[in-house]
């Protein structure tokens, strides 16, 4: 298995090549998203099947002196996919470079007359063989040249990316997930949340065993962290079943190929589909809900959802759908339930539209678990502020709340974005779990367990800030500094 040093360097050495052909072609980030995503899953295809190959022609049977050729129903068998000759990793990267002249055709016979088509077809061809992935690979590689297509291949045509056991692939598409959210504009990078941000939710809520649904998904963040989690934890990934849904197609499909590389099988809907207006899973109920929705959402569909149960504490604004997330998410946790959200800030003191009458009732329900206030410049694209929101309906600690001001922590990994570190998460999930144990102490301009009297006193808005208070500084030790304390003094 390849360490992490030298993943890290494959990681960064692919993207470059990739990125400067990118730059070469003049093509946008946007175009060149999906089609190169679209090769890596096809390279993590093949490097699974030669594995599975292997292990089936170790027991193969022989007839005249040789071993039998491996068949579909073989990869069947062990639940494998099973890739015809036309869309096989090897057979792509070594075709000549003149196609229009090897007679190709497609699945229905058609000629076949660059590069990009040959792809396209692989494409397809992949697709026939798992009910998951129809309609979800790319097929546009046809605004490639073959030139720049052709060198593509060769760039993920690296023996390290033979690692399936290591995940290798599984991090290096993780990578490109990254590096493309920060450079694509007009999604605003809303397929990718912060990785830390996602480890942060993840590591609070321990998921282990039952149902997982997020149902805002995006590429499928929060359910790869979840199975890193499970895995680091010597649980099995198998014990936990996921539910999702995303009404963007392209992020739809990012996060089953996201998953089906993972090697995790989700339910993600029959088709990408509003949450509001089209719940794929009406009658889930989860375990575990992570999300991390559209901030501030307006025009949701308020109009024709005036009725709808799932709105136990209010009414939601036509204008802001914070409120109708958090009340979806509410709905479909199971009775012993846990939930982590992220909400952009103003939700925690809002009173327009009724959300301070909402916020109330679900405080009042005893539903509120823990608040976390975020530091700013997590994400690409917006300076939006925002909290965590951890909702359980087994709370240990009843009738009370935790609150941590997390707003000065992480590291600015650039001039414009912060990372949290893994020490601070650490410290955070440590102090979850020692509020939820009933040993926590206050710290000063950190964290406090909050009576839910004393927050109605605050009539019911949940910043931070106004609990833990401010940190108690220390008395300088230069003797000839001049402070409030030589004042005093």
């Amino acid at each position: 298995m390849a360490n992490n040093v030298n993943v890290k360097k494959l990681e960064a050495d692919l993207w470059e090549s990739a990125d400067l052909l990118r730059a070469g072609s003049k093509l946008t980030s946007n175009q060149y998203c999906m089609p190169v995503l679209g090769l890596i899953f096809l390279r993590y295809a093949y490097s699974r099947f030669k594995l599975v190959e292997q292990e089936i022609l170790k027991d193969r049977p022989m007839r005249g002196g040789r071993v039998l050729p491996v068949e579909q129903s073989d990869f069947a068998e062990k639940s494998a996919l099973f890739l015809p000759k036309e869309a096989q990793y090897n057979y792509l990267v070594n075709l000549p470079a003149n196609i229009p002249e090897q007679g190709l055709t497609g699945i229905e016979g058609n000629p076949l007359n660059s590069l990009g088509e040959v792809v396209n077809n692989a494409m397809e061809l992949v697709e026939q063989q798992s009910e998951q992935l129809q309609g979800v690979l790319p097929k546009d590689y046809t605004i490639f040249s073959d030139e720049l297509l052709g060198e593509l291949l060769r760039i993920f045509n690296n023996d390290a990316l033979d690692d399936v056991g290591g995940d290798v692939i599984g991090r290096i598409y993780e990578y490109f997930l990254n590096k493309f959210a920060k450079n694509v504009a007009q999604d605003d990078g809303v397929f990718f949340t912060p990785k830390s941000l996602v480890k942060m939710i993840v590591n609070v809520l321990e998921p282990a065993h039952g149902i997982l649904l997020d149902p805002a998904c995006g590429s499928g963040g929060m359910f790869v962290q979840s199975a890193k989690f499970v895995e680091n934890h010597s649980g099995n990934i198998n014990d936990i079943s996921i539910y999702g849904q995303d009404s963007n197609p392209t992020t739809w499909k990012l996060a089953q190929m996201n998953l089906a590389i993972r090697g995790i099988e989700p339910d993600l809907g029959k088709y990408a589909a509003d949450t509001f207006l089209d719940d794929q899973h009406p009658t889930m109920r989860a375990d575990y809900i992570m999300a991390n929705p559209p901030f501030n959402l307006s025009n949701w569909g308020a109009e024709q959802l005036k009725d709808d149960v799932r709105w136990q504490y209010g009414m939601p604004p036509a204008s802001n759908a914070n409120f109708a997330w958090l009340q979806h998410m509410i709905y479909h946790l199971a009775p012993g339930g846990r939930m982590g959200m992220v909400l952009a800030n103003g939700s925690l003191s809002s009173q327009s539209g009724g959300e301070g009458d909402i916020r109330k009732n679900i405080v009042n329900a005893d539903l509120v678990d823990c608040i976390i206030a975020m530091p700013t410049q997590l994400f690409y694209t917006t300076q939006i502020p925002v909290s965590l929101w951890f909702i359980s309906k087994r709370k240990k600690q009843a009738g009370k709340t935790l609150f941590i001001d997390a707003r000065k922590m992480g590291d600015m990994v650039s001039r414009k974005l912060r990372e949290l570190t893994d020490e601070d998460i650490k410290k955070i999930a440590d102090t979850y779990n020692a509020y939820v144990n009933g040993t926590l102490e206050d710290v000063k301009g950190f964290c406090a367990v909050v009576d839910t009297e004393k927050i109605a006193e605050q009539d019911y808005i949940l910043t931070p800030g106004r609990y833990v208070g401010v940190e108690e500084q220390e008395a300088p030790q230069d003797k000839n500094a001049f402070s409030i304390y030589q004042i005093k003094g």
